[in-house]
């Protein structure tokens, strides 16, 4: 039920996909171009969980996929895609030679034959490394500003580049534009050379440390997401992060960790965890080395990646772990101080439900309206399953908080879900359940066609009164369940943008319950023969953190959401009662936007009771808030954001001209200040000089509207 599963998790990988350069070379027999023999290259494990994913999806997915040349044919462009979207490193002649893998990807795929996928990554990857030093070689280049040259930045809509002069042509732009853009903003020559070639430079660095469960997580992404968009396979790693993610929860030393120029940097302290209590790290100290236990030997972290850091610094709830530590500000030769904690499990409150009250006035009359901001539906299962009777939900946070806003005599409760992007169905469910007695809440059909009815049956109500609920484009799946049971049983009012439109069930599987014994046996055997390398670099390269799943995790689509008004939430999402304009066009975000989406369709409806008919409230509520929103200059600013992303979305290239673009950046930001310091003026703030840092105020427009429009709904009722 996670949205940001297989979008987000392209957008992290493609960030991180920096190549080495290739030490010697051999020519693959099938294809034009030399490569390194030193390229990475599937192992066996991945083989065999690449034959189980294929087979799990043609037996248990929603749609009865059929894993077929055509289907091949859509997991070759979307590998392509995945390494190169934007068009800037492979060449057509590289694409015509791909071109014979299309239709044959299926049935390697069934055999547990990656070594095409493989073989395609590792000619990007001289690609890539190709244009990474051709770039060093650019910065040195002295350009000319004057000229009247375009850099087009997005070329996903272009041809593949033709040839190795062209690709120089585009890249050399490149650089000149990341000049264009330090120079506007009075850096000198000399440092803009040393900025772009650091930066450079650490691109190279950061290619050395990506290992083959790397791309076997990226080509696994574009097989995955070929299905459906929110099936997607996790490795080991990435398996145990996305558990996290939804349990709120993890055991560590609580601690947020960074790269900074090869040094893991403490970028925050998480409050409530080992780290914090001991008051021994700060924010901006750098970790040197690792030792686990009381007497373990410290292992040197510098120049590692940050998952294998992480890896060693997490572990299980009691244990002990010593870090060595350069205090920020010092220099990295200073003496280490050495620093002993106890992990334990860190629960992540920042990123759970919290309320903030909020006073409207309306009518000569004041209210008090408490705001339960919700990032997420989550649910720390592994806890819960252990008789934990502390265990980390979203429903029992939420419970808490209105509590507490009951005693401070809130006259509304609004659950602000924008950009929740779901999470536990469970929690959606038992969430609903505090503000109605007792009904569905949702249905579900399987790919049988069978239909579950899932209910909350605790006739407790922990909140009765006034209740809103706000979504945005991005609120989705959980978010889409509860907000759509509010809508139906007339329980609150909605408001915001229409949701996302995910209305798929997708169900959690560790690989290893669908593995067979004989193929386990089997890679246990190999490991045991295969004694090549050291077992140290072997666990650097493919790191596996404590209690990942050993062969990672799928989570398959496996049924349908449907409101208990019989309407599927997908494609179609919830449409709030009161809408708002919205910068994001449902043809580029949105469920809607993905071709290979299901389809939206309906069901009978459930029987449940309405707790009130609110039609005619909807109609006044509409009205009052048109009204204001003729004089709104918070409204005024929304229409103009539209129109300016609309301009820059449709915008696929960009100016070399330093004196054109410096005019174009000037007129944009005196236009951003003067539209920034109408909304101010509007608050009764100061308004903002040119140049003057924006101060952390608390201005948001359809948060303040949405408030007004609750005002009114408690005057009416």
């Amino acid at each position: 039920m996670k949205l940001k599963s297989v979008k987000e998790m392209l957008k992290r990988l493609c960030l991180a996909v920096f190549i080495v350069a290739a030490l010697s070379c051999q020519a693959d027999p099938r294809v034009n171009i030399v490569v390194s023999v030193n390229d990475l290259k599937p192992d066996m494990q991945q083989s065999v969980v690449a034959k189980s994913l294929v087979e799990l999806i043609e037996n248990f997915h929603y749609q009865k996929v059929v894993v077929d040349d055509a289907f091949s044919s859509i997991v070759f462009d979307e590998y392509l895609k995945a390494l190169d979207g934007g068009k800037s490193y492979f060449l057509q002649s590289d694409i015509a030679d791909f071109e014979k893998f299309r239709l044959t990807m299926d049935d390697d795929v069934r055999s547990g034959d990656l070594s095409v996928p493989f073989y395609i990554f590792n000619v990007y990857q001289k690609r890539y490394n190709d244009r990474v030093n051709f770039a060093l070689k650019e910065i040195e280049k002295k350009f000319n500003f004057t000229s009247n040259d375009t850099y087009t930045y997005d070329r996903e809509k272009l041809p593949w580049l033709k040839s190795e002069s062209e690709s120089n042509s585009l890249w050399s732009k490149r650089i000149k534009y990341e000049m264009l853009n330090l120079r506007i903003t009075g850096t000198e020559e000399a440092k803009i050379k040393e900025t772009l070639k650091n930066r450079y430079e650490n691109l190279i660095s950061q290619s050395t440390k990506f290992n083959q469960q790397d791309v076997f997580q990226i080509f696994m992404n574009s097989f995955t997401g070929t299905v459906d968009p929110h099936t997607s396979y996790f490795v080991p790693n990435r398996a145990q992060e996305f558990n996290e993610d939804l349990a709120r929860t993890f055991e560590g030393i609580g601690a947020s960790l960074q790269l900074d120029n090869e040094v893991v940097k403490i970028a925050a302290i998480i409050p409530g965890g080992p780290a914090f209590k001991s008051k021994a790290i700060h924010a901006n100290d750098r970790i040197i080395a690792v030792a686990q236990g009381k007497d373990g030997e410290f292992v040197d972290v510098i120049g590692w990646r940050l998952d294998v850091t992480v890896t060693k610094i997490k572990g299980p709830k009691g244990t002990i772990v010593r870090l060595k530590v350069i205090p920020a500000g010092q220099e990295l030769s200073s003496t280490p101080k050495i620093v002993e904690l106890v992990r334990d499990k860190v629960v992540l409150e920042d990123q759970s439900a919290k309320k903030i009250i909020k006073t409207v006035n309306s009518g000569g009359k004041s209210y008090k309206i408490g705001i339960i901001q919700l990032p997420a539906f989550y649910a720390d299962f592994k806890a819960m399953q252990a008789g934990d009777p502390n265990y980390k939900s979203t429903t029992r946070d939420v419970k808490l908080l209105l509590d507490t806003l009951k005693q401070e005599k809130v006259d509304a409760v609004v659950l602000d879900l924008r950009s929740n992007g779901g999470g536990s169905l469970p929690e959606a469910i038992s969430l609903t359940g505090l503000f109605i007695k007792s009904g569905p809440v949702v249905q579900v059909r399987d790919r049988r066609n069978k239909i579950e009815v899932s209910e909350d049956e605790d006739e407790s109500i922990a909140w009765t009164g006034p209740l809103g609920v706000f979504l945005d484009r991005f609120s989705a799946s959980a978010s889409e369940i509860f907000a759509g049971a509010i809508q139906d049983y007339g329980r609150g009012i909605v408001i915001g943008n229409q949701s996302y439109g995910k209305g798929t069930v997708q169900q959690g599987i560790d690989m290893s319950r669908v593995i067979s014994t004989t193929d386990k046996l089997m890679l246990k055997g190999a490991q045991t023969v295969n004694t090549k390398g050291s077992q140290s670099d072997a666990k650097r390269a493919n790191p596996t953190r404590t209690n990942a799943p050993e062969f990672g995790q799928i989570n398959l689509t496996m049924a349908k959401f449907y409101r208990v008004n019989g309407s599927s939430t997908q494609h179609k999402g919830v449409v709030p009662d009161i809408e708002f304009p919205t910068v994001f066009p449902k043809d580029k975000y949105g469920e809607s936007s993905e071709p290979r989406a299901l389809p939206w369709d309906t069901i009978s409806p459930s029987q449940f009771n309405p707790v009130a008919s609110l039609d005619e409230v909807k109609r006044k509520l509409i009205a009052l808030h048109q009204e204001r929103m003729k004089t709104s200059v918070g409204f005024k600013d929304l229409q103009e954001g539209i129109a300016e992303f609309a301009k820059r979305e449709a915008e696929t290239s960009i100016t070399l001209n330093e004196a054109q673009l410096k005019k174009e950046r000037d007129e944009q930001e005196a236009k951003s200040l003067l539209r920034e310091n109408e909304k101010r003026a509007a608050k009764g703030l100061a308004p903002l000089k040119k140049g003057e840092t924006k101060p952390k105020e608390d201005i948001d427009f359809i948060r303040d509207e949405g408030l007004q429009i609750i005002a009114d709904f408690i005057q009416i009722k």
